[in-house]
């Protein structure tokens, strides 16, 4: 069961083969005063599973969450054209660190296994008509930082650094994996 009302986690887990419900859990996702961007994402990944994992007491949950962090501050999803732009103007030229977190939490004996995915990302230089033609092209209202990698807004790198490519998209797969193996779950 996925932790999350996430279309990208829920499409990526169809990539694997595996037929997921979704709830999406209900949770303050507000950092904590001085909490870092990487103990954010994971307390978010564990809270997510938590919460779900009172509805479903018998089921193997999955909890994920991305922290976007742009010279130690957090950027979340925009929203809306304004602030994608704003978030893809202030990372030009920049790196995003993105902490993608996940639990994988077993409601029945309260067993879970936890895994943090640090993606280091750098934007080439972007003028205001790159970054207004990508925000009409590929509206990135819901993906922290304002882009998607596996969509066009590959485009706008110069290089991404990760153990897990699959971790950007929300998900860090291998992880991912490894885990539902500790659980008994086989993936090809």
């Amino acid at each position: 069961m996925l932790a999350s009302g996430s279309r990208h986690r829920r499409e990526q887990l169809r990539r694997l083969g595996l037929a997921v419900e979704c709830i999406a859990p209900d949770i303050d996702e507000c950092a904590l005063p001085g909490e870092a961007p990487q103990e954010l994402a994971l307390r978010l990944a564990q809270a997510k599973a938590a919460a779900v994992a009172a509805r479903a007491p018998g089921a193997l949950l999955i909890g994920s969450d991305q922290v976007a962090e742009l010279d130690g501050r957090v950027h979340g999803k925009p929203g809306d054209a304004r602030i994608q732009a704003v978030q893809l103007q202030a990372a030009s030229g920049h790196e995003y660190r993105f902490h993608t977190a996940l639990c994988v939490l077993d409601a029945a004996s309260g067993r879970r296994h936890t895994h943090v995915d640090l993606t280091r990302c750098r934007l080439r230089s972007l003028d205001a008509v790159a970054i207004a033609r990508y925000v009409a092209a590929e509206p990135a209202f819901d993906c922290a930082g304002g882009f998607r990698v596996e969509g066009r807004g590959i485009a706008l790198f110069e290089g991404i650094h990760s153990e897990d490519p699959s971790a950007l998209i929300g998900l860090p797969l291998i992880a991912l994996c490894r885990m539902l193996g500790e659980f008994g779950v086989a993936i090809p």
